[in-house]
């Protein structure tokens, strides 16, 4: 007897949800896409523009053979279920298995597998719908969109200044690291100084600061001011007030795509791409002891929304593993920031039945470590507020004040499973004017800093609370920005190349109307307007075409050629010159022949220039001139000793001959 076929887009979920189903099912993979845009027509763009913008598709290469087997599978079933993934790229896969294996005439549901267990499955199966052809169009909108957008701008960059791509959202996002770096250049520093009073409590170090003068703030600004403080205080330090205050910490919500990224990147240092690819194969099923499960629901979500069922389940394992004073319940709804589309509820284990020390010997280190992240947050996102009892203490001397602060966990609550990375450290007990026994006075000079460059981390929080992109393009911007060398990382931090600060000129030059972070939020607006059938998809691309083309065209016709920088030296293996060329580490001499001959001049070590002047801390080495290759100081000047890594004195200046 002919069986049901089921669909969906990865074999790891195939063989997952096979052993779900009985002998009634079988169970394919389309491998991701089946068929794209072409590259033909005008710009390349697969598009034809005088015909509504009717996208014109072929089949992906290499795909031939898988298609022929799929059409075979539906000729021997009786029905067949589209489950690929419960989202747009998901929706327009199943349209487009719809139409390319003919299932007009064929019995068919399209089905949505929101967390790969045997009940979700079977449920989703008694649920199945049509295919919504909104959330097609507005997938077809944005692929479009990205494909007018980044062919015709990496091909007018490529031709004009070298740069490999641009695009609608990675661009917006090069122009963030872009822009802070100038705050950072343009910054000021600002002298200030601290007073610190240290002493001793029953063992336990403190650390009180100076605030000011009989109730009042003073704000030191340098030396002398710091001087004329620390020389007006008497011997006697006394507690003067102590202040306790109770409050109530809130569990954060439960994990979303951005979030989740940045919690793994803070805590695990994993890039985007890595997080994605585990809670993926977390998602399609991990193979246990006895059986084959999806360990969480699905990874590409904005929303906060965790279903009532599995709240009833947590309110059953919170009361029977910490008590019912622990239970609490939803202290958010679903989420109301810009452009959330709360399509799909929040990602959570997808059975508290699997705790991650029960599944730990199946999985990887750092699968184990993304799993426990999601278990653990769902939960706590369930429970009671924290109650923190905040301490304080003023220390008097001569009307000069100072103070030291601490926190009592009075109910721990929800820190039970996620403590937020917070040092809950409580004063010891003092009594109202008791003077302390050998403070020490110290004082330190600062400086303001900078505004910090972005971390994948923030640059992931910056993107999501401005409304850039969307869940399923943060890792992939990520990447990219990497891949094309328009940024460096340095110390977990984004550093823009010159080539990547060349490419964002040059964008904010001539399509600053575009490529800026309102019209690309209002984009991702349109586009969920389109998903929701309240605007016209072709009716929007043609508005951002007109708009587009004519500042195409200035640009083609007035950007400046950036040619390149020919050296007066030779090729040692073809004779060509070397020209100048920029790469992921700054510039470097290559070949002018290239990809014909392929020959990179390898960086010479620069010799430390010396000094004579003996280094002031060690007084055994000798100070060396330098220049700083990386972080926010490249290019500058400074002096180490000659002794590093024994020495690791580095000075701004140079100090007088001893």
């Amino acid at each position: 007897m002919n069986k049901n076929l089921v669909i969906v887009e990865s074999p790891a979920k195939s063989q997952t949800i096979a052993k779900y189903l009985g002998d009634d099912f079988t169970v394919v993979s389309s491998k991701g896409h089946i068929r794209d845009l072409q590259t033909r027509g005008f710009g390349g763009f697969g598009v034809d523009i005088e015909n509504n913008f009717t996208p014109m598709y072929k089949n992906i290469a290499g795909k031939s053979e898988l298609i022929r087997d799929l059409k075979k599978q539906v000729k021997l079933s009786k029905k067949v279920y589209l489950a690929t993934d419960p989202d747009r790229e998901g929706e327009a896969i199943s349209w487009h298995l719809y139409d390319v294996l003919g299932l007009e005439n064929k019995p068919y549901e399209r089905v949505e597998f929101h967390e790969i267990t045997k009940s979700a499955v079977l449920k989703a199966l008694e649920n199945g719908r049509d295919i919504n052809i909104d959330l097609v169009h507005s997938q077809e909108s944005r692929r479009i969109l990205d494909r007018i957008i980044g062919f015709s701008l990496s091909k007018l960059l490529q031709k004009k200044i070298g740069s490999r791509s641009a695009g609608r959202v990675q661009s917006v996002a090069l122009k963030l690291v872009c822009d802070r770096e100038k705050e950072i250049r343009a910054f000021v520093p600002e002298e200030y100084w601290e007073i610190y009073l240290e002493f001793l409590k029953k063992s336990h170090k403190l650390k009180a600061r100076f605030i000011g003068y009989q109730g009042g703030k003073i704000h030191l600004t340098n030396q002398a001011e710091t001087e004329a403080v620390v020389g007006a205080l008497g011997e006697d330090f006394t507690v003067s007030l102590i202040t306790k205050k109770e409050r109530e910490k809130t569990p954060r919500p439960p994990l979303i795509t951005s979030t989740l990224q940045q919690e793994a990147s803070n805590r695990y240092n994993f890039v985007s791409k890595k997080t994605m690819m585990i809670a993926q194969k977390l998602y399609e099923g991990v193979e246990l002891t006895n059986e084959r499960v999806g360990l969480i629901t699905y990874m590409r979500t904005d929303s906060v929304r965790l279903s009532g069922e599995f709240v009833n389940e947590a309110k059953n394992h919170i009361t029977k593993e910490f008590g019912k004073e622990y239970f609490r319940g939803l202290h958010v709804s679903a989420a109301k920031g810009k452009n959330v589309q709360d399509a799909h509820e929040a990602i959570r284990p997808s059975s508290l039945c699997y705790d991650p020390e029960s599944v730990k010997g199946s999985l990887t280190a750092d699968e184990y470590k993304l799993y426990s992240l999601i278990y653990n947050r769902a939960l706590a996102s369930l429970m009671s507020n924290a109650i923190i009892e905040d301490e304080k203490l003023k220390i008097e001397n001569n009307g000069y004040e100072f103070e030291v602060g601490g926190e009592r966990v009075i109910f721990d609550g929800y820190l039970k499973l996620d403590n937020d990375n917070g040092e809950y450290q409580p004063l010891p007990n003092f009594e109202l004017n008791e003077k302390l026994i050998q403070p020490k006075i110290t004082t330190e000079q600062k400086f303001t800093a900078p505004p910090l460059r972005y971390s994948e981390a923030r640059l992931i929080k910056k993107m999501e609370e401005l409304g850039i992109g969307r869940p399923s393009t943060y890792a992939m911007t990520m990447d990219t920005l990497k891949t094309r060398y328009y940024v460096m990382v340095e110390k977990k931090m984004f550093v823009p190349t010159e080539q990547g600060e060349l490419t964002s000129e040059r964008l904010d030059q001539f399509f600053s109307h575009i490529i800026n972070v309102k019209y690309t939020a209002d984009m991702e607006n349109i586009l969920d307007k389109i998903s929701e059938g309240k605007k016209i998809w072709h009716q929007e691309l043609k508005l951002f075409y007109d708009e587009f083309m004519p500042v195409l065209n200035h640009a083609t016709e007035h950007m400046e050629k950036t040619y390149p920088v020919f050296v007066e030296e030779e090729c040692p293996l073809c004779g060509s010159k070397l020209v100048q060329r920029n790469g992921r580490f700054g510039r470097f001499l290559a070949c002018s022949a290239f990809p014909k001959c392929r020959y990179i001049k390898k960086k010479e070590t620069a010799v430390p220039v010396e000094t004579g002047v003996k280094c002031p801390n060690c007084e055994t080495g000798y100070l060396v001139e330098k220049i700083a290759t990386r972080g926010r100081t490249k290019g500058k000047k400074f002096y180490a000793c000659n002794q590093y890594p024994k020495c690791k004195t580095a000075l701004s200046q140079l100090p007088e001959k001893s």
